[in-house]
């Protein structure tokens, strides 16, 4: 387990580095564009493609972070009447929840790179649209295995507790 949550880390710092190059580039595209054509009835032809494709990029990279710190939208409604065990049992199977889930999106989201490359549609400058796509199923895919990963460690770390007893 230990050896995954280094492996965790290093991919979280991956992500906001990678956030945080998409943000910057996003602003500066959108602001370009604005002064562009506010100032000189111009613009780039490849810009508003660009922005779209950097707002898919990071609100998919986005959500991978809120995965990992656990602040992914939650419905608590129940958890106030659980006891604190129950509490840990429900986590466990929201976790195996999430991680189905993500696990048949990634598969979803496979299949529809795939019609896109079939497709060969061009997204701008001459790039294939499922480039600019792959970031689905990629963080699908890094938020199943996380999900798996807070499963299998709630699951471990219930059945420590009985032994311990």
């Amino acid at each position: 387990m230990d050896r995954w949550e280094r492996i965790d880390e290093v991919i979280g710092r991956m992500e906001q580095a990678l956030l945080v190059t998409l943000l910057s580039a996003l602003i500066l595209v959108a602001f370009s564009q604005i002064i562009l054509r506010n100032f000189f009835s111009t613009g780039i032809a490849w810009g508003d493609a660009l922005v779209r494709c950097l707002v898919l990029w990071t609100g998919f990279i986005g959500a991978t972070i809120a995965a990992r710190e656990g602040k992914h939208i939650c419905i608590d409604v129940f958890s106030q009447w659980l006891s604190p065990k129950g509490k840990k049992f429900a986590a466990i199977i929201i976790d195996a929840f999430s991680f189905l889930i993500c696990c048949f999106l990634t598969y979803a989201a496979l299949k529809f790179i795939h019609n896109e490359f079939q497709m060969k549609g061009i997204a701008f400058l001459g790039i294939p649209s499922w480039v600019s796509e792959i970031i689905l199923p990629l963080t699908f895919s890094l938020m199943a295995f996380r999900y798996f990963f807070y499963f299998l460690k709630g699951v471990l770390m219930v059945n420590q507790r009985e032994r311990e007893k």
